[in-house]
């Protein structure tokens, strides 16, 4: 454990340091460049196009875990689970509906940049979430339920008090999986004047230079693995929280 620990430290730490001076990591990426191009990306600047590419993901997945759970919430009430197979099939439509055809129709409406990206990827990231809301809020005992309503708790008590934290962890693997989803998905937005990583592995592929879409895909690659890590390591950490307290 403290091992697999230290890896992911200094993995990060090697992320940081290319970010901030990736000119002296050169050596490594040298082999790839022939014929005098450039070996580290020189048309901006690699942290920030990182930090740029953080934040569209951040702002869509938010998005997407507001109106997931939100949506997931309303159809596991009476009131709402009619509403059930609509949801399922707008939830649906961000997975059936490739990326790169949202933003060709989103372009004409909302114009370049990174707003069309942060619909494609809104939409891409509510299937998981959804599905994972709707898994742990219908799949609580009911022994634990009929508790809290023993106990006279309103509805709005047991959703929040009993429902929610105990599907944390179920919804935190949705957003998990919608997170490292996004992170590779948000590299198309370039193609779409979106200021991400995927102008690293776009000025790579055009120019033939193999150490460019490296660098880029990469960095993309060591930051789904990260994030990916830290997310596991909060559910597992709310999963023994929970256990405890049922124990308890």
């Amino acid at each position: 454990m403290r091992a697999g620990l230290l890896i992911r430290l200094v993995v990060f730490a090697l992320l940081v340091a290319f970010l901030v001076n990736p000119e002296a990591f050169a050596f490594v990426f040298a082999p790839l460049a022939s014929n005098g191009q450039p070996v580290i990306y020189n048309q901006g600047s690699l942290l920030d196009l990182t930090l740029n590419h953080l934040m569209i993901v951040l702002i869509a997945t938010t998005l997407a875990t507001l109106v997931a759970v939100g949506l997931a919430i309303l159809v596991t009430r009476p009131f709402g689970a009619e509403f059930l197979p609509l949801s399922r099939s707008l939830a649906n439509v961000g997975q059936t509906f490739p990326p790169v055809a949202v933003l060709a129709l989103a372009v004409p409406m909302l114009g370049f940049g990174t707003a069309p990206t942060l619909v494609a990827l809104f939409l891409y990231g509510l299937l998981p979430i959804f599905e994972n809301t709707l898994t742990g809020l219908t799949g609580l005992r009911g022994p634990v339920t009929e508790a809290a309503r023993g106990m006279g708790m309103t509805g709005l008590q047991r959703l929040t008090r009993v429902e929610l934290p105990l599907a944390l962890p179920v919804i935190l693997a949705g957003v998990r999986l919608s997170t490292v989803i996004s992170l590779a998905t948000a590299t198309i937005g370039s193609t779409v004047a979106a200021r991400t990583l995927g102008e690293v592995i776009i000025a790579g592929l055009l120019s033939g230079n193999t150490a460019f879409v490296l660098q880029g895909g990469l960095i993309v690659g060591v930051l789904a693995v990260l994030i990916y890590d830290g997310l596991s390591a909060i559910e597992r950490t709310l999963s023994r929280r929970i256990g405890q307290r049922a124990r308890a």
